[in-house]
């Protein structure tokens, strides 16, 4: 029986995280995501999914390599900031535009970029969790 309470709070704890770290994304840019989902904004749907996906690989691996669910918070609150950093200062440092401004018009472009920087921040960030 206790195996089980642990599964599903571990599985509850899991699914709160994933979203309060989307809804922390979700602040940090400029315009709301969803408003531009509902207009079929192509660049935020994929900026959005890498920012679901990266969230989520950062928290598998805090998961996977803890078996306290406080050190799996810890590590998850730790690479979550670090994903947050990195997409901050590759904003800062993207010379010639701001990609928040490109995602909003549209650039499908820019959102397969930033897809594949989140991805390849939350990988590099991920081996760092111990």
């Amino acid at each position: 029986m206790t195996v089980v309470v642990n599964i599903v709070v571990s599985v509850i704890v899991i699914i709160l995280l994933q979203l309060i770290g989307m809804i922390i994304f979700n602040y940090i840019t400029p315009f709301k995501d969803m408003e531009e989902l509902k207009k079929g904004n192509v660049a935020v749907g994929l900026a959005l999914g890498g920012k679901f996906i990266s969230t989520a690989l950062i928290l598998g691996v805090a998961a996977y390599t803890n078996s306290s669910i406080w050190y799996m918070i810890m590590w998850f609150a730790i690479g979550y900031v670090c994903l947050l950093a990195a997409y901050l200062i590759f904003d800062l440092l993207t010379p010639g535009f701001k990609v928040s401004d490109q995602l909003v018009k549209g650039n499908v472009a820019v959102g397969i970029m930033l897809f594949a920087v989140y991805l390849g921040f939350a990988f590099a960030i991920s081996s760092l969790i111990i």
